[in-house]
């Protein structure tokens, strides 16, 4: 009740309606698509996440003819959105009325918000209206919005000072640069702290640490998991101030804004430098037609002590057709990461559609991805590798 009167004022409702097609056993779904329209008196209209799967135009459609104010997807709903909706359907819909458009629960895609943005503008949605939100279940949902249709921010940094945890607005607009898309301003009665992971010390202003959070708004725990729930909401700083809930997940703050750069235990780590999975998956999947947008995943492999990279990636159909060579495709994905991040994969595995192995609200499971390909137990359709996998034992930990 604390966080719904938290998101009633931060999020502008009461004075709106409401369309969700996102299931009610994940917290973005329930929390914000069914629960705080009920607080505010707002009406609410729900659909089936297979009626949006299917035919994503339905998601729109919905907030057009129900003039939705409020209405929330992860990135790849958006992106979805983009792959699948005509052109000769753009002329049946209205988005006037949308003027928080949410984009949490998984990595942002700032090309997906441009994209996005410039095909539907035609519908009348304006740019301003995405609200780009951070969140967690323990938090019983938000920890940042975009507030007053203010529109994302998105800062343009050096690359290469930010895989060694440093955050430089970039000078060089043609340089090795990274784009991240703000998470907006903590809600009310929320504090962040970014945090070193292991030191437990704060960072400083302009340094990538782990987002630590505090608010009423936060869970007693885990059910009948004290050891976890001491570790994860009992953490206390340095200094001996707490309790912190730990969220595993990298960022930093800048003029009073959450930026996040990625999981600290999907974080790769290559000759020194640390990469985000979620960025080297979309320059793989940016790299061919063939190439499923989304679905795919990026992790490490040790290969004789030395970290490599490994990428799991999906074709946008089952299997390859003719003329085109799983080579070819395999060749441009890593062809695509060298020129982007310096670094070559050393093992690049296809797979058909529907392969990656997600969670139950649709993040990709990348440990259980790394663990799936080294024993054997992930179908795949062609590797294009510099040597033998690792083998594991099939116990051994994710």
């Amino acid at each position: 009740m604390h966080h719904l009167k938290v998101l009633h004022y931060t999020c502008g409702y009461g004075r709106g309606a409401t369309v969700t097609w996102m299931p009610h056993f994940h917290d973005y779904g329930l929390v914000q698509g069914l629960l705080q329209p009920l607080y505010s008196g707002d009406p609410c209209y729900f659909m089936s996440p297979l009626s949006f799967l299917k035919r994503p135009s339905n998601w729109l459609a919905a907030i057009t003819n129900y003039r939705a104010t409020h209405s929330q997807g992860p990135n790849f709903a958006y992106s979805h959105c983009l792959r699948r909706i005509r052109d000769d359907e753009l002329s049946a819909l209205d988005l006037t009325s949308w003027n928080s458009a949410g984009n949490a629960a998984e990595p942002i895609n700032p090309q997906v918000i441009d994209d996005f943005a410039g095909r539907f503008k035609a519908a009348g949605f304006r740019r301003e209206s995405f609200a780009p939100a951070y969140g967690l279940a323990e938090a019983t949902l938000l920890v940042s919005s975009t507030q007053g249709c203010s529109g994302p921010e998105i800062l343009e940094l050096d690359a290469d000072a930010l895989w060694r945890g440093q955050v430089t607005v970039s000078s060089r607009p043609a340089g090795n640069t990274r784009r991240l898309v703000s998470c907006g301003q903590l809600v009310r009665e929320t504090r962040v702290s970014i945090v070193h992971p292991e030191t437990r010390a704060k960072c400083s202003e302009n340094e990538v640490g782990e987002i630590w959070v505090s608010s009423k708004s936060v869970a007693a725990g885990y059910w009948n998991d004290q050891p976890r729930t001491t570790a994860i909401f009992g953490a206390h700083l340095i200094d001996g101030s707490g309790p912190w809930l730990r969220t595993g997940d990298l960022g930093f703050l800048r003029d009073g804004h959450l930026f996040v750069c990625g999981r600290l235990k999907d974080l790769i780590i290559i000759r020194g430098s640390n990469y985000a999975p979620q960025d080297i998956e979309w320059a793989a999947q940016r790299s061919h037609p063939l190439v499923e947008f989304g679905e795919g995943a990026a992790f490490s492999l040790t290969v004789d002590d030395e970290e490599r990279l490994a990428i799991f990636q999906e074709l946008n159909g089952k299997e390859f057709p003719p003329g085109i060579s799983p080579i070819d495709v395999a060749v441009n994905i890593r062809e695509s990461i060298a020129l982007e991040f310096e670094i070559r994969a050393y093992a690049v595995i296809l797979a058909k559609r529907g392969t990656t192995p997600k969670t139950s609200s649709g993040k990709i499971q990348r440990g259980t991805c790394r663990m799936g390909l080294l024993n054997g137990s992930l179908a795949r359709l062609f590797i294009l590798s510099e040597g033998p996998l690792p083998k594991v034992d099939n116990n051994a930990p994710v």
